[in-house]
């Protein structure tokens, strides 16, 4: 290798190239090339097909054949810039002219190779073009983060001086690769901090994939994670790539953790040390670079000694812990927040006037929020629907939340007895309902308050349907 390519590979990372030619030799040949400089190589035989790649994976970087059937690559190109996929484009073709070289860089190409070309030529382009990636990450990062902080100034949101101090943080921790525990109560906002780490790091042109642990079936649960392979059980009619492929390049965040079965926590633990896990019904290694944040509103330690999480996936996990704190611990978030979301269901950009009555500032400040952020959105929801989008929101509009803030208050019971006797099936349905609007509706809360398991909640709840 030459001194001028050695001096383009230095700090260029090893990427994921998708080769796009409807020649399986030509295919063959750029893959032993690229491979063997640890290059991780998908094929496609034509435009089409890339595309559906391209939607299913992040590639750091696309050479195409120019003259295909089909779609050609001028025409990929072009899907590629609309649907700001973000990843440049090398093009090959056997006609080389100086016109169409010009044509070609004119569309937006990062590099233009003829056929034949020295091996030489094809690593020099592919550096230039993984250091044009890397501008571009780069660009896209600070613009994303710019963003997310007007964002965030706009909304309010980071307003007492605890969330402050969890934003600080989140955006220290974005500068690492570290994987992140989020662990706080129901409706706390960990998926904003989840994003915010993601937009704020080095990762944000890439994809943010969200994934709740506890919304899919144990049986599903492992096919979602890592995807399956064509055949491997019944309904998987093609291969399907996994939440963890999907992310390569970005992060994956997965919501209650704490819900993932002890049987694919193996499966999972491997994919964390190694970077690396099979599909389902595969036997082949897929090897990625996502980022991993976690979130759980469970004492994972306590179900560490009960043998319920695996003790060294809980380390794996918690390289970096961040408690967002309950809603009832940051009060001087609430009417900010309840200000903001009001204004979103009203349509209103700009503060004209008066959103929020002295007397409903006092209740909503007063209220313990059980269900957190959630909940304060869904009472925003409630209140606007009555109102019909008319401002000020007074004391009186609020009035239901005086009579939960004195429900909840109770000690001896969840529910008042009749003096008639017991109403068995009111008596059941009232516990379910209370649970749910205490937890904001989150099931898994709602099991855990009555001291239930998920399964044996949800049979309860489809007794009092």
């Amino acid at each position: 290798m030459t001194a001028q390519t050695n001096m383009i590979f230095k700090g260029i990372f090893m990427a994921r190239i998708l080769v796009v030619d409807d020649e399986n030799r030509v295919r063959s040949i750029l893959n032993i090339m690229l491979s063997g400089k640890g290059h991780e190589i998908k094929e496609a035989a034509d435009g089409t097909q890339a595309l559906s790649l391209l939607d299913e994976i992040a590639f750091d970087l696309v050479i195409s054949d120019i003259r295909m059937d089909g779609m050609d690559g001028k025409e990929l190109l072009t899907h590629i810039k609309q649907k700001d996929i973000g990843c440049p484009v090398i093009f090959l073709t056997a006609f080389g002219t100086l016109e169409s070289a010009v044509d070609a860089l004119r569309l937006g190409v990062s590099d233009y190779l003829v056929k034949p070309f020295e091996e030489k030529d094809l690593h020099i382009a592919v550096a230039r073009a993984l250091g044009v990636r890397k501008i571009m990450a780069e660009n896209q990062r600070l613009r994303s983060m710019v963003a997310q902080n007007n964002k965030g100034r706009k909304r309010g949101i980071f307003v007492s001086v605890q969330i402050k101090k969890i934003r600080e943080i989140a955006l220290r921790v974005a500068q690492s690769d570290a994987t992140v525990l989020l662990s706080g109560e129901s409706g706390t906002g960990k998926e904003v901090i989840a994003r915010l780490i993601h937009h704020s790091s080095e990762r944000a042109t890439a994809r943010f994939v969200a994934m709740n642990c506890a919304a899919i079936s144990d049986t599903l649960l492992e096919s979602e994670l890592f995807g399956h392979e064509k055949g491997s059980f019944t309904g998987a009619n093609q291969r399907t790539a996994g939440k963890f492929e999907y992310a390569h390049g970005g992060t994956l965040f997965l919501d209650e953790i704490g819900e993932l079965p002890l049987e694919a926590q193996s499966k999972f633990l491997r994919a964390i040390q190694e970077k690396a896990f099979q599909r389902v019904g595969g036997n082949q290694d897929i090897h990625v670079d996502t980022r991993l944040i976690c979130a759980t509103n469970q004492d994972l330690e306590t179900m560490v000694a009960q043998k319920k999480f695996r003790q060294d996936l809980f380390y794996r996990l918690s390289v970096f812990p961040l408690r967002i704190p309950p809603l009832r611990e940051r009060r001087d978030d609430i009417i900010p927040m309840a200000k903001h979301f009001i204004m979103q269901k009203a349509k209103i950009r700009e503060l004209n006037g008066e959103i929020l009555t002295p007397g409903a500032c006092r209740i909503l400040s007063e209220y313990p929020w059980p269900g957190n952020i959630r909940e304060l959105i869904n009472v925003v929801e409630r209140v606007m629907i009555l109102k019909g989008e008319k401002l000020p929101v007074h004391s009186d509009d609020l009035a239901f939340l005086r009579t939960n803030n004195h429900q909840n208050g109770r000690e001896n019971s969840l529910v008042e007895l009749p003096p008639q006797g017991i109403n068995f099936d009111a008596l059941q349905k009232s516990i379910v309902d209370q649970a749910l609007n205490m937890s904001a509706q989150n099931q898994s809360a709602a099991a855990r308050l009555l001291g239930l398991s998920r399964g044996r909640f949800r049979t309860l709840l489809k007794m009092t349907e």
